[in-house]
């Protein structure tokens, strides 16, 4: 948390293509030509080009949903003129759905891709209307939001299934009185002290990055810089400023513990949305002109990918094993904390990490109307093991992206699943498909493939 300069050929004549507008619109929208008929996308680039249109067009609705846009200044600025109302831009999504389906077969050796290239394309207009819906008071239950946004549905889960791994942590942890404190307790233990957290986070980010440039190929001069800040609902995010640069902020509102310093190097820059972001530029956007993917809409399917990439990746990278020699050589002693302690602290770690679906039952509680403010913050103390203060600020992230937390665990499940099982265990074989997905424009859905 994340331009094509091909002109339009069209293929028939003006009035010809008003017509043809008004055929389709009648059949779609059952209402007639609009006032002003919508051009018809004859081709992949324009209809590329109209996407990226309809994605700017909403920003104007909504300052969260485009998470990164690099494409022409021009069409940005187009679309600030224009001021599209939301229905306006319901109809004209509509239309391109249908455009995209009368597109002619692509050619044999690019059918795969082509294929791949439009699927997406429907898939994230299908997204775009649906937060269209949102936005004019429409509001899903969680799992149909979530499916409509990003094309997945997490699973259920109740107390049972997250009490296995409670026990075993109370266990490992001691102490006596009520779990969530013994916890935060022990963990306290682990923080990375403020006047230390930019040497830390500086050697993570370069280990990150060296495994990563092990594996793949990134473009001449890609870099990011690192912020600080305060005041937010989210713990870190990337954001993507094109020709291969990131501005990574760290939320410091809460404190940092040891472990979030490779996760957060791993998932925000190599091999994650740092690495995904310039692939898809260079790839997609340079490579073969593919202007929608100058720009990122938040609530659509991409997201699932980026985001369960990003977490993956951190898999990746590291085995087990060899992030806990690094965290023992290198982070515990630059944070000033005590090496000695580096297994005791991932054993702990890892049972947590059985607990990350808790969160996407808060969620889905919260915004379903089953819990409360207050309730869904003490589920989130009770089976996910925040403190008090983690749980209030992950309350204020439902608020802001809702469905949005799906993306991370089910999206991280399903691109390990993507990986392993066309890689296997070879670690080579997996960095191969991993960056292929990173380069490609799959959707989680053709993850079960």
């Amino acid at each position: 948390m994340t331009a094509e300069r091909a002109a339009r050929t069209p293929r028939i004549g003006k009035h010809a293509a008003v017509g043809a507008y008004c055929l389709v619109a009648a059949l779609v929208l059952s209402g007639g030509c609009l006032r002003k008929a919508i051009p018809m996308s004859n081709s992949d680039a324009a209809a590329a080009e109209n996407y990226v249109r309809l994605v700017l067009a909403l920003g104007q609705h909504d300052q969260h949903f485009v998470d990164a846009y690099y494409g022409p200044a021009a069409l940005r600025n187009e679309m600030d003129a224009a001021k599209w109302p939301l229905a306006e831009i319901n109809k004209r999504a509509a239309v391109l759905e249908v455009d995209l389906r009368r597109l002619p077969a692509p050619a044999a050796a690019e059918a795969e891709m082509v294929g791949l290239r439009r699927a997406y394309l429907a898939r994230q207009l299908n997204a775009l209307r649906a937060r269209v819906a949102m936005l004019q008071g429409r509001r899903f239950p969680f799992d149909e939001e979530s499916r409509e946004l990003y094309d997945a549905v997490a699973p259920h889960n109740d107390e049972a299934t997250f009490q296995t791994a409670i026990d075993a942590i109370a266990a490992r942890v001691g102490g006596t009185g009520d779990l969530p404190s013994r916890y935060a307790a022990f963990r306290q233990a682990f923080v990375i002290p403020p006047d230390k957290l930019d040497a830390v986070f500086t050697a993570a980010i370069g280990e990150c990055r060296r495994r990563t440039l092990e594996h793949v190929t990134l473009p001449a001069g890609e870099s990011f810089t690192v912020a600080y800040v305060k005041d937010k609902p989210w713990s870190a995010y990337n954001w993507y400023k094109g020709e291969f640069r990131s501005l990574i902020e760290v939320n410091t509102d809460l404190p940092i513990f040891i472990d979030r310093a490779i996760d957060l190097a791993c998932h925000e820059g190599y091999p994650g949305h740092h690495v995904y972001n310039a692939l898809l530029e260079q790839h997609l956007v340079r490579d073969r002109g593919w202007v929608e993917f100058s720009v990122y809409p938040l609530f659509s399917p991409q997201s699932l990918i980026a985001e369960g990439t990003a977490n993956y990746g951190i898999q990746v990278a590291f085995s087990d094993a060899e992030r806990r020699a690094f965290e023992r050589g290198t982070l515990f002693p630059l944070a000033g904390l005590d090496a000695s302690r580096v297994d005791e602290y991932y054993d702990v770690m890892a049972l947590a990490r059985k607990l990350t679906y808790a969160g996407n039952e808060a969620a889905r509680g919260y915004l379903d109307g089953r819990l409360d403010a207050g309730r869904a913050a003490d589920w989130l103390v009770r089976f996910a093991m925040n403190t008090p203060a983690q749980a209030a600020q992950r309350v204020k992230f439902f608020d802001t992206y809702r469905s949005y937390v799906i993306n991370y665990n089910l999206g991280e499940d399903m691109a390990k699943a993507y990986v392993e099982r066309h890689a296997g265990d070879d670690r080579a074989a997996r960095w191969k498909v991993f960056a292929s997905l990173l380069s490609s424009p799959r959707l989680p859905s053709n993850l079960k493939e």
